[in-house]
């Protein structure tokens, strides 16, 4: 999934190199069908990349749908004796959680649909109220289980699609692996999902940019509000990046698990932050698909999230809601 949150990249270098006798270690490069960037301050000036760039390629041998030797195209396929690893079962483990949570809304299962509809590597359907109808019979994520070390699937045409939050996950992944080496500043970003830790060396804490909501599924939009973070994730779900358009209808990659069809409410973007990036992801999704005044009610219950959503009026106009802990720490840009 192309996802929507950047970052002030170069304003970050300008200012780390103007504050700092250190040069900041700057690692770039492509990993899941998208870019990846991560900065970070190291007074032995190591450089990471080869080690990176191997971290990212053993994940996507793991949960890349795009890859079919992958662990989870092969449970896709119903290969026996799949041997799950750490990176696949805790996906699946955060994918149940938060499936629960959101009622359904984030459903990894959705993934026939997804191929139905032409966002994934499978072959688009001609879309009919039957074909959906019979694709919705084996979807849910109540239909899988995990055992063990193993995969129970109550029908065989279940399949799983972590491709909405693996980005996220593969951030804390990263993240991981500069804590390891004990790498106290860093900013980790893939696809557009963030993790920061520490400060930059001017003493302010890392400020991310949050789009505005422009169809465009190349281009990069301005960023329409700041936020600054230490020791925080930040994922962002939007209709704006990755969409298709049939017979003048615009539809959205974010599908609704329960309708089969894409999801048809105001919100434009959703930025969740968390201590993970994995939960921020999955719930970005999973609030997108939910709605605005369902997403209300979800945020109030559960306070270890905070979000910033942009969603539309009926003239058309952006509107805001953000959780109350987001009010200190957002700066809308003029």
């Amino acid at each position: 999934m192309l996802k929507t949150l950047k970052y002030t990249f170069l304003l970050i270098i300008i200012s780390i190199k103007g504050f700092c006798q250190i040069d900041p270690m700057v690692v770039e490069g492509f990993a899941q069908g998208t870019t990846y960037h991560i900065t970070y301050l190291d007074e032995k000036e190591r450089f990471f990349k080869n080690e990176i760039d191997s971290i990212l390629h053993d994940f996507d041998l793991s949960v890349s749908t795009y890859n079919p030797n992958s662990i989870i195209s092969r449970i896709n396929s119903n290969q026996q004796n799949v041997t799950l690893d750490h990176y696949f079962i805790t996906c699946f483990k955060k994918a149940k959680e938060v499936y629960k949570n959101t009622n359904g809304a984030f459903d990894p299962t959705v993934y026939p649909l997804v191929n139905a509809w032409g966002f994934g590597p499978g072959k688009k359907e001609k879309i009919e109220p039957k074909i959906i109808d019979s694709i919705l019979k084996f979807v849910g994520f109540n239909l899988i289980e995990l055992k063990g070390n193993k995969i129970i699937k109550q029908d065989p045409r279940v399949s799983l699609d972590f491709n909405a939050f693996a980005q996220g996950y593969s951030v804390d992944v990263i993240a991981a692996f500069l804590n390891s080496k004990k790498i106290t500043s860093y900013l980790v970003e893939i696809g557009g999902e963030v993790f920061v830790k520490g400060l930059m060396p001017n003493g302010e804490k890392w400020n991310i940019g949050i789009e505005k909501p422009i169809d465009s599924k190349t281009q990069e939009n301005p960023d329409l509000m700041i936020i600054k973070l230490d020791g925080y994730a930040i994922a962002t779900s939007g209709n704006y990046r990755k969409f298709t358009i049939e017979d003048n209808v615009k539809y959205s990659h974010h599908i609704d698990p329960k309708t089969g069809y894409p999801t048809k409410n105001n919100l434009l973007s959703v930025s969740v932050i968390s201590k993970e990036c994995i939960t921020s992801d999955a719930n970005a999704t999973g609030i997108l698909v939910m709605g605005l005044e369902k997403a209300k009610v979800f945020l109030k219950k559960h306070k270890e999230l905070q979000a910033f959503l942009i969603y539309s009026d009926t003239n058309g106009d952006y509107k805001f809601y953000e959780t109350p802990k987001l009010k200190k720490i957002l700066s809308k840009i003029k």
